[in-house]
C-alpha cells in the first residue's frame, strides 16, 4: 500500500484469479481507526470475439442457402424448468421480427414447465417464412418432467407436432402422434442444451445424468448438440452492467467450464446469451450475441444434413 497525497492506494502486483474479492483497509493512530472495503473483479482479455453489429449477421442468416436436401433446418431445444427454452424461441423470432414477439408461454425462474405440447416455431416475418425451424419440449427435471424416451423419440422424427406429454409415459408406436417413417426432414439436425449460467453448480446430479444419456443418444446418431448458456445477466454483475463484457467475464468462462464438464459439450459449443425478459425495447447487444450463436448452430446444422444425406445416398447405390 501507498500514499499518494491523502489518499492511500492498495495495490495488487501479479494478479491471478484468486485475489478477486473484497479488500477492507483499516487505518489507525492515536486518534482512532477508519476502514474502506472495495471489491475487486478479475477482468480477463477477452477470449471469444463477437461481432457487435447484428446487421451483416442478420443478413447473411437471412440469406443462408441451406441444402436442397431439406426445406428447413430444425433445432430442438431441451434443458431444466425456467432455464428460459420458450423464452430463447421468442428472442429469436423478436430478432427477425424486428419487435419483441411473445407468443411460446415462458416460464422464467419457474419450477414448473409451461409447455406441454410439442410445437415447431418456424422463424418469419413480413418478408417471409426463413429456413429455420424451433422445437420447445417440456422441461427436464430430476425425477420427473419430460422423459428421455420422448426427447429421443423427438431427436429422431417419431414425435408430431401436437402431442400432448405425459411425465409418466413415453409416446407410444401405437400413438397417432407417432411417425413410424421418418425423413430427414422430419428430425432434428441440431440438438440446444439451454443452462441457466446462474444456476449451472445447483443442478442435481441426476439431472446432469439424464442429460448425458441424451447427449450419448445425439452423438451415436452423429447429431451436433450444444449449448446455450442463458441468464448471463444474473450470472455476473459485470456482464449485466455491459453484456459486451461477456467473454471478458472471469465468471462466465469459468461457468462455461463448469457446464463443459458437467455436460461433456465441449466448450466451444457453449454460447452465452441473453433472451429478453425485463427489457421492453429492442438491444442491439442482446441480437448481437444470440445472432453470433445461431449462425454457429446454423452451419453445424447445414453440415450434419448434407453429411446425413450423403449417407442416404451411399446406402441407397
Amino acid at each position: 500500500m501507498r500514499t499518494i497525497g491523502t489518499n492511500c492506494v492498495l495495490e495488487i502486483s501479479k494478479v491471478v484469479d484468486s485475489d478477486e474479492g473484497t479488500y477492507t483497509v483499516t487505518l489507525s493512530n492515536s486518534s482512532g481507526s477508519t476502514s474502506c472495503s472495495a471489491l475487486l473483479r478479475i477482468i480477463l482479455k477477452e477470449w471469444r470475439k463477437v461481432e457487435w453489429k447484428q446487421e451483416r449477421m442478420l443478413n447473411s442468416l437471412k440469406t443462408f442457402q441451406i441444402c436442397n436436401e431439406v426445406q428447413v433446418l430444425r433445432f430442438f431445444l431441451c434443458g431444466p424448468v425456467g432455464a428460459g427454452k420458450s423464452s430463447t424461441i421468442d428472442t429469436i423470432r423478436s430478432i427477425f421480427e424486428g419487435r419483441q414477439f411473445i407468443n411460446c408461454m415462458a416460464a422464467a425462474g419457474s419450477t414448473m414447465s409451461h409447455t406441454l405440447c410439442y410445437e415447431r416455431f418456424q422463424i418469419a416475418n413480413e418478408e417471409g417464412s426463413f429456413p429455420f425451424a424451433f422445437n420447445d419440449i417440456m422441461g427436464s427435471e430430476k425425477d420427473s418432467g419430460v422423459l428421455n424416451e420422448d426427447i429421443i423419440s423427438a431427436l429422431k422424427g417419431h414425435m408430431k407436432e401436437g402431442y400432448l406429454f405425459n411425465a409418466e409415459t413415453p409416446l407410444s408406436e401405437s400413438s397417432l402422434y407417432y411417425n413410424k417413417n421418418p425423413t430427414l426432414s422430419d428430425q432434428m439436425h441440431c440438438l440446444v442444451f439451454v443452462m441457466p449460467a446462474d444456476k449451472i453448480s445447483t443442478q442435481d446430479p441426476r439431472f446432469l445424468q439424464k442429460m448425458k444419456s441424451v447427449i450419448k443418444t445425439a452423438s451415436s446418431m452423429g447429431i451436433p448438440h450444444v449449448v446455450f448458456m442463458t441468464r448471463v445477466d444474473h450470472a455476473c454483475p459485470l456482464t449485466k452492467k455491459n453484456l459486451q463484457n461477456v467473454y471478458k467475464s472471469k465468471k462466465i468462462k469459468d461457468n462455461m467450464e463448469k457446464c463443459s464438464y458437467e455436460l461433456g459439450v465441449t466448450v466451444n459449443r457453449i454460447f452465452p446469451v441473453l433472451n429478453y425478459h425485463e427489457q421492453i425495447h429492442m438491444n442491439e447487444d442482446i441480437n448481437s450475441l444470440m445472432l453470433d450463436a445461431l449462425t454457429k448452430i446454423t452451419y453445424f446444422a447445414n453440415d450434419y444434413v448434407l453429411k446425413k444425406s450423403s449417407q442416404q445416398q451411399s446406402t441407397c447405390e
